[in-house]
């Protein structure tokens, strides 16, 4: 069993007076999508309602990111219980996906054959009927709406669109998200007939209608008729699963995150563990990055490695106490250490997932990480159901030992079998401190983890300056490749040349990331919460009182 905590003694969310929130703020990565979950506020509903609206809209008005073909993770505060839980809402691989020799053919990215079995339906739906406050059809009102309606093509989706345009063009999909096999001029509507049909449904029959009704019988005939992997049985046997989120101490704050098949919550807890007894903030900011990049090398080893999907495969206790010190004592403080250097055994998710972050004035919280994993996910689209569907096959170990589309090699751990979750690293995650709460959480692939991780120390060092902290660039290091990945201003060149005389090798990149996080003061019951400015979204707030206005 792994051990979730790194030190005996934990900060209990209740153990001090505190001032519940003096409004509902919302962040997320779609306009449209941050005024469902207000117009939800407005209605009576809570954070939970909110977080159901909110993943419907932007599944719908992003679809480059998330939609209810794919899957994801919410991590849930219940404050009237005053309980942690996460919502496993990952997909599930297909019966005839076997052990994955079809991707030895068959493209694991493109295509409805890369597609697993989507979640997200069934989480949405178990927030509504276990946690909410409203009814569906109210929750999935402004979705249906957009879907009939359409949103408007912004700059994200024209470059999304144009990066994938090939692969939408050989399929339903060249149907909605083409005008006419082009990319669509910016400004221009998106409509989505079939898929407010399908939406439609699911405010009357429920996630049933999807597993076992009449979206199950048609996205199937789909599935068959055009190669796709998905059957009846699949879908019938499809399980949320409600999991306790993995909980750390680190430097007096207690860090949850998604348990498995995220990893996380447990790569977080390794990286932070290996550096628990040392004083960052004492350290230049040298010496401070040379050892996050060293201790996220060994954490992104020991994941790519050990860790799947635990209902099928024993995790080692990755994070005992003497292992993490003497992963420490692999560090050198004078030079990086090769990956291939490292101890190890043998072994053999860009900007295309979407976040959001949510406090109600109760004090119900929820971080929510949602995928299609690829952007436009498979790029395929059921024609009867108008569902885009994911291509989260790719993120097992398909081809053991090789890359996948985010540069990830991995282990048996993660590799294909039926009705298994691949492994993933979309990490919601929230942060306590004695007198603040930080939700928190990005799409990025396997780069999600490494920013979070940043973020997570920024809130630490204090202060309610949620924008500086999350618009700040960033760097990331996986294990393979051997590489210090950069955004432009990540550092400056003196710091550039002290990192490359200590031997690491640094890589810059595009902008990457978009993440949205809200910050709950309890002494004052002041929140603040700020959007990526790499992306297009919008943090808001509404009070009983007055209307909502932006944040920045």
């Amino acid at each position: 069993m792994i051990r979730l905590f790194l030190c005996c003694f934990l900060f209990i969310h209740t153990a001090f007076a505190e001032t519940l929130p003096q409004q509902n703020m919302v962040a997320s990565a779609h306009p449209l999508a941050t005024k469902a979950a207000i117009d939800i506020f407005k209605q009576g509903g809570n954070a939970f309602d909110a977080a159901a609206a909110l993943a419907l809209t932007i599944g719908v008005a992003e679809p480059t990111g998330s939609g209810i073909g794919g899957g994801g993770f919410f991590l849930l505060y219940i404050a009237k219980e005053n309980k942690y839980i996460m919502l496993d809402a990952r997909e599930m691989s297909p019966t005839l996906a076997r052990h994955g020799e079809i991707y030895q053919t068959k493209s694991s990215i493109d295509g409805p054959q890369s597609a697993a079995v989507p979640g997200l339906i069934a989480g949405i739906d178990h927030l509504i009927t276990k946690y909410g406050n409203l009814d569906r059809k109210r929750d999935t009102e402004a979705a249906i709406n957009i879907a009939k309606h359409g949103f408007k093509v912004s700059q994200h989706y024209q470059r999304v669109a144009q990066w994938r345009k090939d692969v939408l063009k050989t399929n339903a999909s060249k149907n909605i998200f083409l005008h006419q096999s082009k990319v669509p001029d910016i400004g221009s509507l998106i409509q989505q007939p079939e898929l407010a049909n399908t939406l439609e449904r699911f405010a009357k029959f429920g996630a049933d209608d999807f597993y076992r009704g009449e979206t199950a019988k048609r996205l199937v005939a789909d599935m068959k008729k055009d190669g796709g992997l998905i059957r009846a049985d699949d879908l019938e046997t499809y399980q949320l699963i409600e999991r306790e989120p993995v909980r750390f101490q680190y430097q007096g704050f207690e860090w949850i995150a998604a348990a498995l098949p995220s990893s996380g919550g447990i790569t977080l807890a390794e990286t932070l563990g290996i550096l628990k007894d040392d004083k960052l903030g004492k350290l230049s900011e040298v010496e401070r990055t040379h050892l996050l990049i060293e201790a996220m090398k060994l954490a992104y080893k020991d994941r790519n490695q050990h860790l799947g999907d635990s209902d099928f495969v024993t995790i080692p206790d990755l994070l005992n106490e003497k292992r993490l010190k003497k992963l420490r004592h692999q560090i050198s403080m004078n030079k990086t250490t090769p990956s291939s250097s490292f101890v190890a055994d043998p072994s053999g998710n860009g900007v295309d997932t979407t976040h959001f972050s949510i406090i109600d004035k109760e004090g119900n919280m929820v971080a929510a990480t949602l995928s299609i994993n690829y952007g436009f996910g498979s790029a395929y689209v059921s024609p009867s159901t108008g569902i885009l569907m994911n291509d989260e096959m790719d993120d097992f170990a398909t081809q053991i030992g090789k890359p996948n589309a985010y540069g990830l090699v991995q282990g048996k751990a993660n590799a294909v079998a039926p009705h298994k979750r691949m492994l993933s690293s979309m990490s919601p995650t929230f942060i306590l401190g004695k007198n603040r709460t930080f939700i928190v959480g990005t799409p990025g692939g396997s780069r999600i983890i490494s920013m979070v991780l940043l973020a997570g120390l920024e809130f630490m060092h204090g202060g309610n300056d949620v924008s500086a902290w999350i618009n700040k660039p960033r760097f990331h290091h996986q294990y393979l490749p051997d590489v210090v990945q950069h955004e432009q201003g990540a550092f400056s060149l003196q710091v550039s040349k002290q990192l490359q005389a200590k031997g690491h090798q640094l890589k810059p990149i595009r902008n990457y990331g978009n993440m949205h996080a809200i910050v709950w003061d309890k002494k004052t019951g002041q929140v603040f919460g700020a959007s990526d400015k790499r992306g297009e979204g919008v943090t808001a707030t509404f009070t009983v009182k007055t209307q909502s206005s932006p944040v920045k």
